[in-house]
């Protein structure tokens, strides 16, 4: 048995941490440059706690998902700044990483980007960044990569490096509580599949196992709970802690065909991408499953489907079927839309699965798709 397993250098959870954000940057720099969302009094707090340690900073608004566009204005905003924090979702954070590496590195963000790029490993740390998710989905707080969009080339590609891991993230569970029910339910849809997949990807270990099971079972108890009772602060905490635990699984394990197809669906629709992986999962459990039992019946990847399906359900005699249904019912339950309410459509297909096949996620399935397989996938989810 051998694996590697990396995250952030500081992890602080607890409802009231945020403090410890200003705290420490008032330690690691003169100058911050704030990545947040959309809502100015949703990092209010946090300015204010900056202000209070006076330390100075320049301020950076993400409306949508990041693109090339939106980091190379940010970058270019950001030069002078010696700390780069953000707070907000997962397109806040991966554009606060992004930064945080274009400061210190020279060239343009093409040099890095995968695919698209020139896919240049980072030669210099970043400058210090801290990571402050407000809501519970993507896991990037503990990743080493930044996804990327680029509407000219209809993909959503990666800028990848260890260096890009946060040095502190602070996660305050309350942080999440004004967050509505539609955004709730496609991001913690995107941890529960980060969790599923990890767990069964062919590069699991026995760590990434070990988080996996647990953020599975927070999961599974307190995802549709959170969506109805948005006040609910058990069910958020259970929520930030499974999004954790699959930032850390993803980032050490890899994931598989949702997050392979998800990249190219999410360049051709602008559609969120927890929404996306949402659509997805259930068809991708479903077609994997039945490629194990045509052609390995006896692969962990059966077993490790088997044994979700009971921490799903809550029953040891479950089937693998029963998993599946479990998924898709609670998909069904929170209304998560199909492929073409959110903007695919059958001109998509063919370029959907070639591009889904050279994505780096891809490789991590517990079993390799066929086109047709992956064609299938995409209609089921599409519902024609």
């Amino acid at each position: 048995m051998n694996f590697d397993f990396m995250s952030a250098g500081r992890i602080v959870f607890g409802s009231g941490t945020l403090g410890v954000a200003a705290d420490e940057a008032q330690r690691l720099g003169r100058k911050a440059f704030v990545v947040a969302g959309s809502s100015v009094s949703r990092v209010a707090p946090l300015l204010e706690m900056l202000s209070a340690k006076d330390l100075d900073y320049e301020v950076y608004h993400v409306t949508g998902e990041p693109t090339v566009a939106v980091v190379q204005e940010a970058s270019a905003l950001a030069a002078g700044c010696d700390l780069t924090i953000a707070m907000g979702g997962g397109s806040v954070l991966d554009t606060g990483k992004a930064v945080s590496a274009l400061i210190t590195n020279k060239g343009e963000l093409m040099d890095y980007l995968e695919v698209i790029g020139k896919g240049q490993p980072l030669t210099n740390p970043t400058v210090p960044f801290i990571a402050i998710p407000t809501t519970a989905g993507t896991g990037t707080e503990v990743t080493r990569n930044a996804v990327i969009g680029s509407p000219e080339h209809k993909v959503k590609v990666s800028m990848r490096s260890p260096y890009m891991l946060p040095d502190l993230v602070v996660i305050d569970p309350r942080l999440t509580l004004g967050l509505p029910p539609q955004p709730t339910a496609f991001s913690g849809l995107d941890a529960l599949t980060q969790l599923m997949e990890a767990f069964v990807t062919v590069r699991a270990n026995a760590i990434t196992d070990a988080l996996c099971r647990e953020g599975v079972m927070r999961a599974r108890r307190s995802l549709q709970r959170a969506c109805e009772h948005g006040d609910d602060l058990e069910a958020r905490e259970d929520m930030a802690v499974a999004s954790l635990f699959s930032g850390f699984a993803l980032a050490n394990a890899g994931l598989g065909a949702v997050h392979g197809l998800a990249g190219p669906l999410g360049g051709m629709t602008a559609a969120p991408h927890g929404a996306i992986c949402a659509s997805l999962l259930p068809h991708v459990m479903e077609v994997n499953i039945t490629a194990l039992k045509q052609r390995v019946p006896d692969s962990p990847g059966m077993a490790k489907y088997l044994e979700l399906a009971a921490m799903l359900t809550g029953d040891g005699a479950s089937t693998v079927d029963d998993g599946v249904a479990w998924v898709r019912k609670l998909c069904d339950k929170l209304e998560i839309p199909s492929l073409s309410d959110l903007g695919f459509n059958q001109g998509h297909i063919a370029e959907a699965v070639v591009q889904g096949r050279q994505a780096s996620s891809m490789k991590g399935n517990p079993i390799e798709l066929t086109d047709k397989e992956l064609e299938t996938i995409l209609r089921r989810a599409s519902r024609v």
